[in-house]
C-alpha cells in the first residue's frame, strides 16, 4: 500500500518582516518628506512679511564666541528697504551679483567661470547669487556639502517665486554679516560710519559691499589697500547700474 507523502510549505516570517520594515520606513520617508515640504513653504511665506530677527549664522558665532572665550558681540537692527540708502542696493550688486536684477535665482555663468577657477587652484569668490546667499543665511547653515548646496538651490527657488527681487534684497540687506557681530545694513552703517543706512554715500556704501566676501578680517573705515581698490571698483560699476527697478 503507497503512502502519500506531502510536503508542508515552510514559512518565511523573516522576509515579510523585511518587507514590512522596508514599507514603515519609505511611508516615515514620505511624511518627512511632505512636512518639510509643506513648512519650508510655510516659512518662505512667512518670511516674505515678516522681519527675520535671526538667522542661524548668528546663532552659530554665538555659540563660537561662547566656546572660544570671546566677547559676544552682537548688533543686528531690521529696517525696511526704504530706509536703506539705493547707493547700498547698487553696490552689493555691483560687488557680489551683477546680474541680480535679471537672473532667476542663479548665475549659471559666474557659477562655470568659479568651477574653473577652482579646478585650477585659484582663489576666487564663489558663483552664488545674492538670491542663493539669502537663501542660505536664512534658512540654512554654512559649508560645502551636497546636501546643504542642494537645498540652498530649492530654498533660492522658492524665494524667487515668493518673494520676488525686491523683498530678496531687503532680507539680505537686513540678515548678511557685515562685521564682527554686526548684522545687517542699520547695524553696520551704525558700526562702521555713525549715522543711519539711509544716508550712506556711494563710498560709504562701497566700503560695506567691499568687505563682504570677509567681513570678520577686512574693515570698511581705515581700509588695507586691497579694501581701498575694491571700493574704487565697486564705485565705477555702480555708475553703470543706474535706478534700481525691481
Amino acid at each position: 500500500m503507497a503512502t502519500k507523502i506531502t510536503s508542508k510549505k515552510v514559512k518565511q516570517p523573516a522576509k515579510k518582516d523585511s518587507v514590512t520594515f522596508k514599507s514603515k520606513v519609505t511611508r516615515f520617508l514620505f511624511k518627512a518628506f511632505l512636512w518639510f515640504l509643506g513648512l519650508s513653504v510655510f516659512f518662505v511665506v512667512l518670511f516674505k512679511f515678516v522681519p527675520v530677527l535671526f538667522t542661524p549664522l548668528m546663532v552659530i558665532r554665538a555659540i563660537e564666541n561662547k566656546l572660544d572665550g570671546k566677547e559676544n558681540y552682537f548688533s543686528h537692527d531690521w529696517e525696511p528697504i526704504e530706509d536703506i540708502s539705493p547707493n547700498l542696493q547698487k553696490a552689493v550688486i555691483a560687488s557680489e551679483d551683477g546680474t541680480f536684477l535679471t537672473h532667476n535665482g542663479f548665475d549659471f555663468t559666474a557659477m562655470q567661470k568659479a568651477y574653473k577657477s577652482n579646478e585650477r587652484g585659484r582663489r576666487i569668490k564663489g558663483g552664488s547669487t545674492i538670491s542663493q546667499q539669502t537663501a542660505k543665511n536664512v534658512f540654512l547653515w554654512q559649508g560645502r556639502s551636497y546636501l546643504r548646496k542642494g537645498l540652498e538651490a530649492y530654498f533660492t527657488v522658492l524665494i524667487e517665486l515668493i518673494w520676488g527681487k525686491e523683498r530678496i534684497m531687503e532680507v539680505y540687506l537686513n540678515s548678511i554679516e557685515m562685521g564682527n557681530g554686526v548684522y545687517g545694513a542699520q547695524a553696520a552703517t551704525q558700526h562702521w560710519y555713525r549715522k543711519d543706512a539711509v544716508s550712506l554715500t556711494k563710498i560709504q556704501a562701497a566700503g560695506i559691499a567691499a568687505i563682504l566676501p570677509n567681513p570678520r578680517k577686512y574693515s570698511a573705515t581705515s581700509s588695507s589697500s586691497y579694501i581701498n581698490n575694491r571700493k574704487s571698483k565697486i564705485v565705477r560699476i555702480m555708475k553703470h547700474i543706474g535706478k534700481i527697478e525691481y
